[in-house]
This record gives C-alpha cells, structure tokens and sequence, in this order.
C-alpha cells in the first residue's frame, strides 16, 4: 500500500512539474482555485506544489543570473530565502502526510 502512495504521489510530483512547465510557457491559463472552480484538497495541493516549483525555479534563475552579473545580490538573496522557506514548507507538509498516514494505518477496523 506504501508503493502505491509512493507512485501516486510521484506522478502527482510529476503532474504538478509539467503543469509548472505549462504555466511558464502560456502564464495567463488560470488555475482551478483562481478560477473558482471546484477546491478539494487534490487540488490546492497541486496549486500549492506548484508555487513551490516556481520559487525554486525563480531562486534557481536568481543565483544563475547572479552569477553571470546580471542580478543584484540582494535580489539573489531575497529569491533564495524565498524558494528555502518554499521547500521548507514542502518538506513540512510531507511530514504531516506521512505521519497522518502512519496513524490510519495503525487504526483498528
């Protein structure tokens, strides 16, 4: 059962990365929570990964310009504090999935 949330998380992983790509490339297409839509849980976890692999990017993007000297070195250090608070956040979310996980398979039926 492990395994399958495993790959299901992956290809959501996976989902939220090419929807990330998609997003650069037309960065007008709303999403499901800006546009109103239906908001379950599935998918404000995509919108929240998604941002994530944004930031990271935009940080990625910051220190690359930085170092070829075309971004000031308070912009490189605004983007990075922002992508390490964003994985931070990410990291802490997967815990409390994993541990909330870890209490339903202890439940007795």
């Amino acid at each position: 059962m492990l395994e399958a949330i495993s790959s299901t998380a992956i290809s959501a992983g996976q989902a939220a990365s090419r929807a990330t790509e998609a997003q650069a490339i037309s960065p007008a297409a709303p999403t499901a929570i800006q546009s109103g839509g239906d908001v379950g849980f599935d998918s404000v976890m995509k919108q929240v990964t998604t941002d994530a692999i944004g930031t990271l990017k935009a940080g990625e993007a910051a220190s690359i310009s930085a170092m070829q000297g075309k971004e000031s070195t308070r912009r490189v250090v605004e983007a990075l504090m922002s992508a390490e608070q964003a994985l931070q956040t990410a990291v802490a979310v997967r815990d409390k999935v994993v541990q909330a996980y870890q209490e339903v398979v202890r439940m007795s039926i």
